[in-house]
This record gives structure tokens, sequence and C-alpha cells, in this order.
């Protein structure tokens, strides 16, 4: 997935810090690691949360809206980022532009899916159907996703001046695969049960 693309060192092993410099999210496996474990309590709270609330029709008329825009924000975002990656594929754009160009969509990314999250916790979502428990674990895949995605674009636009090792071709194909059965699938999961 190009649509989590950000800069990053071009080592497998952890970047040494500078004196002063804060640790960001995607410095190393191990700051993404440890955002992928805040990120997995974080959902079992809204989970939590989920079980424990009662919304009115108002206030569910209006966590429908939100989810539905946030669906529009986040998923378009990433749609985008794919799109630009399809152009360097073929060919009719630079790789720079890609990586330009996606960067700029983490922000919208990250927001719609957290609006989703957040959105969908008050839409009284069955915890006990098994299209539910399908769609809670593509949120997460789609989560744990994202943030290793951080890690890959950031090594991309490291090593942006050499040609792509096919490694990270792969592992850039991958993790568009993975971006993209998880979004489609949560999509379609919601639909069904809204019409259920």
């Amino acid at each position: 997935m190009l649509s989590s693309v950000a800069p990053a060192p071009a080592s497998v092993s952890a970047p040494r810090e500078s004196a002063g410099r804060p640790v960001r999210v995607y410095d190393s496996w191990w700051t993404v690691s440890a955002a992928a474990l805040g990120a997995v309590v974080a959902l079992a709270g809204v989970l939590w949360f989920s079980v424990h609330i009662r919304t009115d029709p108002t206030l569910h008329t209006a966590a429908l809206f939100a989810h539905l825009a946030s669906l529009v924000l986040g998923f378009g975002a990433v749609l985008s980022a794919d799109y630009y990656g399809m152009l360097w594929a073929l060919g009719r754009c630079s790789f720079e532009e890609v990586l330009s160009a996606t960067s700029r969509l983490h922000v919208p990314i990250w927001a719609g899916l957290g609006g989703l999250v957040a959105s969908g916790a008050m839409l009284h979502p069955d915890l006990g159907s098994p299209l539910t428990a399908v769609k809670l674990a593509l949120v997460l895949a789609l989560t744990l996703n994202g943030l290793q995605a951080g890690l890959l674009g950031r090594r991309l636009a490291a090593s942006a001046d050499r040609p792509i090792r096919r490694r990270m071709l792969v592992w850039g194909g991958a993790t568009a695969l993975v971006s993209q059965v998880c979004w489609w699938g949560a999509v379609a999961i919601g639909f069904l049960n809204s019409n259920g």
C-alpha cells in the first residue's frame, strides 16, 4: 500500500538517534511494534465502549453520517494513493511524485480510519455475528498493515535515488493487496450488515 508512504531510514536496524531528536513511530520495527500494541489496546477499548454505550435515534443517525463520511475520507485517500502507485508502475509518473503525493494522504487515511472506528462503536455492532467478527479482524489487520506501511514508505523514500530492490517492491505490493482486501472486505460486510 503506497498509501502510507513517509520518509524513513534505509537500514533494517533501528537508526541511531541524534541528541534531542524524539523517537517517531516509523523509526524502526520496535517503534512500529509499540504503536501496534497501542492500536490493539485502543481497538479493544472501543469494543468495550461499544458494548456499554446506548445511543438514541438522533445520535445513531449522526454516528451513521460520521461513519459514511469517514469511509469516504479514508478509503478515498487510500484509493488515491494506490492510484499514484499504479501510475508509477505504468511509467506515467516518477517515483518521487508518488512519494510526494502519497505522503500528503496520511492524515486523511488515518483520520478516516479513526472516524470509522469511533463512529462504528455507536452503531450498535452485533459482536455475536460472524460477519461482524470478520469485519473487526479486517479493521485490526488494516490498522497493523497501515503501521508497517509507514515504515516501508520511509525506507522507500530514503532509497528514492537508487533503483528499488525487488524485496521492497514485493513488500509494497503485498501491503497494497492487504490494504485493498481489508478496505473492500469491511465495506462489503458493512453493507451486508446494514441490509440484514
